[in-house]
């Protein structure tokens, strides 16, 4: 199974282990069983939604293979319904990062509460480079750490460490052992509260937030298959990465 599920705490909290290392590659196997998975364990005591990666990364993201044209639709709806039932469902969320988080996965860790990262995380929405861009984020990142700080990660795909992640708000603490400082957390903040009072501030919290989202992707969706993969270079793009070389643009 691409996807580790376990309770926490007494089944307070769900965690979500990526397990297909060393990468853990978001392909479409493990975002169906990571959709499966929160139904799965999902249910009214549940406080707490952490996700980790297996091994030294969180995640190199989602499969490049399965952006090519006619594979894209169905990863890419598949990934967004993840983020929509999260949605539905109002639990808070928590992410433990390590190594590198990149793409999908980073929109995964943008889109939690809480984050917790090791001093050696990585963080990154490189799709730009291969001439495609990033949907979940292009709505999350401006409400989590502002337009231009968006505006920089989306548009140049540059990789940030884990310190320069905390002073801009992608990750909300660093330390050699973010697991011992999740469950500090969850234990004196999140443990101690009402399940249905937490879903009821998750609702409130992220009001415009979560309107915003469902309002905008299927439009971003849109943009994405109908628009930008009908051109040459968003399939140069994939291919070139595939093929292991550089990309030749049409402009």
């Amino acid at each position: 199974m691409p996807v580790r599920s376990g309770a926490l705490w007494d089944g307070q909290a769900l965690r979500l282990t990526l397990d297909a290392p060393p990468g853990n590659v978001l392909d479409l196997a493990m975002l169906r069983e990571l959709g499966e998975s929160i139904d799965r364990g999902v249910d009214a005591r549940t406080k707490l939604v952490v996700l980790e990666g297996a091994g030294a990364h969180f995640s190199y993201g989602a499969a490049v293979g399965d952006h090519v044209h006619d594979r894209a639709p169905t990863m890419l709806r598949a990934f967004h319904a993840i983020f929509l039932r999260l949605i539905d469902l109002a639990v808070p969320t928590a992410a433990v990062v390590r190594g590198r988080c990149l793409g999908g996965a980073a929109e995964l860790v943008a889109f939690c509460h809480f984050a917790f990262a090791h001093p050696d995380a990585t963080l990154a929405f490189p799709e730009i480079k291969l001439a495609v861009f990033p949907p979940i984020a292009s709505v999350v990142l401006p409400w989590k750490i502002g337009q231009g700080r968006a505006d920089e990660l989306i548009l140049t795909g540059a990789s940030i460490d884990a310190a320069q992640a905390l002073a801009i708000g992608l990750v909300g603490s660093v330390g050699e052992d973010p697991w011992a400082q999740l469950e500090i957390f969850a234990r004196r903040e999140i443990l101690p509260k009402s399940a249905v009072a937490l879903r009821h501030g998750v609702r409130a919290a992220r009001l415009g937030f979560h309107e915003a989202l469902r309002r905008q992707l299927p439009a971003l969706e849109a943009a994405y298959l109908d628009e930008l993969m009908a051109t040459p270079d968003a399939n140069e793009g994939i291919a070139a990465f595939l093929e292991k070389r550089a990309p030749r643009w049409s402009a």
